[in-house]
């Protein structure tokens, strides 16, 4: 395979990765290829991308590469986040949420079990608007990113800590259902706005939950 077709699919393969990424090992396997090869490909897709200032460039985190946005354009990733009219969570949001808050810690693959459908962007949304956040990193191949829940959860839903969380009347992979329908209820009950979150998270709180299901282009990880 050229060269430059092999960085392509390297580029590839880091999008369908999301944030654990993958290191030389990995890639080697899935290219054939030795793994110094693989790496030395891999950093040569980095150095075009950041030589072009691409919007999206590759990074080396904790020996995988991985992914990520150009740090030059984080005002404009800030104002997207909290723009109010893309501040709604969608029904895929909000399963991933009620898994890491029923589940935490938990890795993106178990929440991608129980799901049954891939949650990068899920997982990704959740963290721009600093609702779960790495905690860790599990004991297992690759040290995969546990996530947690954070402070800014607990204040959008107006509780005093996780023992406040509505408990589901059996705590397995059947309940999801069940327990998003609580964080929901648990939403309507209280219609948090940032008028009402304390003045140290108000920078966080303008995500307001206002459909129950958002529609979604065919093959989106919404169920």
């Amino acid at each position: 395979m050229e060269f430059s077709k092999l960085k392509t699919v390297i580029e590839g393969l880091l999008f369908m990765a999301g944030d654990e990424g993958l290191n030389a090992k990995q890639l080697a396997d899935i290219l054939q290829l030795d793994a110094a090869v693989a790496a030395d490909i891999a950093k040569d897709l980095m150095r075009e991308l950041k030589r072009k200032n691409r919007g999206i460039q590759v990074a080396l985190v904790a020996g995988s590469f991985r992914l990520t946005t150009n740090p030059e354009h984080s005002p404009y990733f800030e104002r997207m986040a909290y723009t109010p009219t893309r501040s709604s969570l969608s029904q895929a949001a909000l399963e991933t949420l009620s898994i890491v808050a029923y589940r935490q810690p938990i890795t993106r693959v178990d929440i991608e079990e129980i799901r049954g459908v891939k949650s990068d962007r899920a997982i990704h949304s959740l963290v721009i608007k600093d609702l779960i956040e790495e905690v860790g990193r599990a004991e297992a191949i690759g040290r995969p990113i546990l996530y947690g829940t954070t402070k800014s959860f607990l204040d959008y839903f107006g509780l005093a800590g996780l023992d406040a969380l509505p408990e589901p009347t059996a705590v397995d992979d059947d309940s999801l259902d069940e327990q998003t329908q609580m964080l929901f209820e648990k939403l309507e009950n209280r219609q948090i706005t940032m008028d009402e979150m304390p003045v140290e998270a108000e920078d966080d709180g303008d995500v307001i939950i206002d459909e129950r299901v958002i529609e979604e282009a065919p093959g989106s990880e919404s169920r």
